[in-house]
């Protein structure tokens, strides 16, 4: 690929994420959304946050090591969705994680 290709696609690249990322703050700026759509964007951040905890805890081969080592992290999320239920508290739910991670894995 050459420099001129590069550049081209570089740019196109460039202004397609510039676009899709700051055209609707313009287009919706001063704009009321209605009550659905709002409830439908406040969503997104929890959504995206599940799908990188899925990845995390689930995969293809997670029971290769045998059934123990591949059901580990999912009692740790458990033990941890319990602590989060009951504080709503990031930084309990992080500490929860490493020590019950950290405990499991001595058994």
């Amino acid at each position: 690929m050459s420099t001129a290709d590069f550049l081209v696609v570089y740019g196109l690249s460039f202004l397609t994420m510039l676009a899709c990322r700051c055209l609707p703050i313009f287009v919706l700026k001063g704009r009321e959304l209605s009550q659905g759509v709002q409830d439908a964007l406040n969503l997104i951040p929890p959504a995206a946050f599940a799908a990188l905890v899925a990845n995390d805890l689930l995969s293809p081969g997670m029971l290769d090591a045998g059934l123990w080592p591949g059901l580990l992290p999912l009692v740790a999320a458990a033990i941890v969705l319990a602590v989060a239920r009951t504080t709503k508290s990031l930084i309990w739910c992080a500490l929860t994680g490493v020590v019950a991670y950290a405990l499991l894995l001595m058994l």
